[in-house]
């Protein structure tokens, strides 16, 4: 089986953890720049290309920062998402609000920073015009329901999911919006998650191109903006490959080419919303073996939990695992690697073959920059783990400190038991 590799070797984590107990998540920063131009340079054909981080994914401002510095914006979908972005500096169109369900409060945060908002039914016109007013640029999250095939186990199918607008309906809200006084209209979709199929986002290109293209034609409405969403898959497994982006933004390209150009509806400016992809292959969750247990099956318990990643538990998600300093031993050992919490799927791998462990050993879940850390949360009175980040030079920085008992507790006043 290929091998995934480390940005560390074993004594500088020996370092780290004689200093940031475990676990703990970190980000490697020269790894994260390096791919983010990647995606950028990929739609450098693009008029006004923009890539807005899936803040959801790794909500932390010292990697937004980074994301900034590279020309990222930021897409959000809560006001702690908005504030993030607003602490980091970003403004105005450089942010995305997308939100379903969603308070006045959050869409007036929204407007006041003059984010892009992008509605997610029909109903929310009048919603968003009682509570806060139309801003002059609106988008609609489109949902193709039945017309896309297939799915998957984190967006699901189309037509079952919770978000977005029907064919008819964007057609009949975007001529609200034109007679209610609305100058700009944006479209956005999203219906794929964690895609490793190259051709899935060119075909998403046709759906939406297609779409601005008859919306022009029936409405006389000129979309500028389209966002195609993320879902831009992780090669979690060792023998996956990456999605090749140079081939995805020249497939893009042509259909532009087919679509708007052909038609004269240039310049439409095309965006992105990848989260998973930007950090996910670019975080690790470290942690220490402190049990051993024999039964029915053989165990490893670490001491980390599905509080510090959860999408083993929540997925049956595969996260590749390094028993650091035995890369090279057999891997002849079958383990389930479990954490501590009350949860019988409280388990990072099942039945996954590893090279003899021993109380102490230092293992390395891989791919858990997106959707791990982010994901937290305090069953059982856990704590959620440090942040660190991996500078270029090799020196490391906490971005975010471990929690603490007093964390936990700072919401309660004991003083009236």
């Amino acid at each position: 089986m290929p091998a995934k590799t480390l940005p560390f070797t074993k004594e500088q984590l020996e370092d780290m953890i004689a200093q940031y107990p475990t676990p703990f998540h970190i980000y490697d920063e020269k790894a994260i720049r390096k791919n983010v131009r990647n995606l950028l340079a990929a739609f450098a054909w693009a008029p006004g290309f923009k890539e807005y981080f899936a803040v959801k994914a790794a909500p932390n401002p010292y990697l937004m920062k980074i994301l900034k510095e590279e020309g990222v914006g930021a897409d959000c979908s809560s006001i702690a998402e908005l504030m993030l972005a607003e602490k980091v500096g970003l403004s105005g169109e450089e942010i995305m609000f997308s939100s379903n369900n969603t308070p006045a409060f959050e869409y007036q945060k929204a407007f006041d920073m003059g984010a892009v908002i992008n509605l997610d039914d029909i109903t929310h016109i009048e919603y968003l015009e009682k509570h806060v007013g139309l801003p002059e640029f609106v988008s609609f999250r489109y949902n193709p329901g039945p017309l896309l095939k297939g799915g998957n186990v984190i967006i699901g199918m189309p037509e079952e999911a919770k978000y977005g607008l029907t064919r008819d309906q964007l057609f009949e809200g975007y001529q609200i919006l034109k007679e209610k006084g609305v100058k700009r209209f944006g479209l956005h979709t999203m219906v794929i998650s964690n895609e490793l199929n190259p051709d899935s986002f060119i075909e998403t290109a046709n759906m939406m191109l297609d779409l601005v293209v008859d919306i022009y034609k029936k409405l006389d409405i000129r979309i500028e903006f389209v966002n195609f969403g993320g879902g831009i898959g992780i090669p979690y497994r060792p023998e996956q490959k990456p999605v090749d982006l140079d081939y995805v933004g020249e497939g893009v390209r042509k259909v532009y080419e087919e679509k708007i150009l052909a038609n004269g509806l240039e310049p439409v400016r095309i965006a992105m919303e990848c989260g998973r992809m930007i950090t996910g292959p670019y975080g690790y969750l470290v942690t220490q073996a402190i049990h051993k247990k024999n039964i029915y099956k053989r165990y490893i318990g670490v001491d980390a939990c599905m509080a510090n990643l959860m999408r083993p538990a929540l997925y049956g998600a595969y996260h590749h695992i390094t028993v650091v300093g035995k890369e090279n031993e057999p891997h002849d050992e079958v383990y389930d690697v479990v954490g501590s919490l009350c949860e019988n799927n409280d388990k990072f791998a099942v039945d996954r073959k590893l090279p003899c462990i021993e109380d102490g050993d230092i293992l390395v879940i891989h791919d858990a920059g997106a959707h791990g850390h982010a994901m937290g949360f305090n069953y059982n009175g856990k704590l959620r783990s440090a942040e660190l980040l991996l500078k270029p030079d090799g020196s490391v920085e906490m971005i975010r400190r471990a929690e603490t008992v007093e964390d936990y507790f700072a919401t309660l006043d004991f003083s009236r038991l």
